[in-house]
């Protein structure tokens, strides 16, 4: 099939444009933190396998996601569920070296939320890398739709139900409102707003930021 074959290209497994991007970034994450082997890792919204598909892993990965994923992990992974805007009570306490989060801020929902979850990355390590797509970026990166990001409501849930590179096709217009809503991507601005005492990076492609990344060493 022609779309599945040009979003494998684009975002799928193997030598895609993602991938590459996904293995650039996280060459990125090691330079920035040279020492990551003997960090401790707060990973907000992520999946175990993003640290056992690494190179090298931290010493402790404590992953929180709102899903309920497989407890099972190497001893150097901890999974809880959880929502990182409103964290359980055995996290709140906890402290880490770093407090890493890949594409979750556009999805917690709204400034509050975000706000809720800057304060946690804040709150739990002295060092964070939080990387979110950029809202102006000309291709909505979770559909792979071209400007679907500034079209109102209605017409995102017509693309969700019906453009062909979607990564998950919508099985109800409740289905996509859904996942409409729950997307709204983020620019500088709010980024430096959320994030003011960090330093903000841009990951280019094809010379336009696609996204954004804070950075705070400690």
């Amino acid at each position: 099939m022609v779309s599945q074959s040009i979003r494998d290209r684009a975002v799928g497994d193997g030598d895609s444009l993602a991938s590459r991007r996904r293995a650039r970034r996280w060459n990125w994450l090691q330079e920035t933190f040279p020492h990551l082997d003997q960090m401790t890792v707060l990973d907000l919204g992520g999946y175990p396998s993003t640290w056992t598909q690494a190179a090298i892993h931290p010493k402790h990965v404590h992953v929180i996601n709102i899903e309920d994923l497989s407890p099972e992990a190497p001893d150097w992974i901890k999974v809880d569920r959880g929502d990182a805007c409103a964290l359980p009570d055995h996290v709140l306490a906890n402290r880490y070296d770093l407090v890493f989060s890949n594409s979750v801020l556009e999805h917690v929902g709204g400034h509050e939320r975000r706000m809720r979850f800057a304060e946690a990355v804040h709150r739990h390590a002295p060092a964070h890398w939080v990387q979110t797509p950029y809202r102006y970026f000309p291709i909505e990166p979770h559909w792979i739709a071209p400007g679907m990001q500034f079209l109102p409501v209605r017409a995102r849930v017509t693309v969700a139900r019906t453009w062909p590179l979607a990564h998950v096709k919508s099985t109800s217009v409740r289905d996509a409102l859904d996942g409409v809503l729950w997307t709204e991507l983020v620019d500088r601005t709010q980024m430096r707003y959320y994030f003011p005492d960090s330093k903000l990076r841009s990951e280019r492609m094809f010379g336009l930021t696609k996204s954004l990344i804070a950075v705070k060493l400690s």
